[in-house]
């Protein structure tokens, strides 16, 4: 769970960083970036959804 976690908060510094240099710097390169890490960041959380589930049945 603890990796699962770090992978979701890793990615999110990705898609913050790509963000702010798409929407203030003009890059369109990491506009592509930035929607490749919002798929992950979904991806991860519903891993992290399906896992905590899991976790609770416990």
């Amino acid at each position: 769970m603890n990796d699962l976690i770090a992978k979701i908060n890793a990615e999110i510094e990705t898609f913050k960083t790509e963000t702010e240099s798409f929407s203030e710097k003009g890059v369109k390169a990491a506009g592509a970036r930035a929607r490749k890490a919002s798929l992950e960041i979904e991806k991860l959380l519903k891993e992290f959804r399906k896992v905590s589930i899991e976790e609770s049945k416990k």
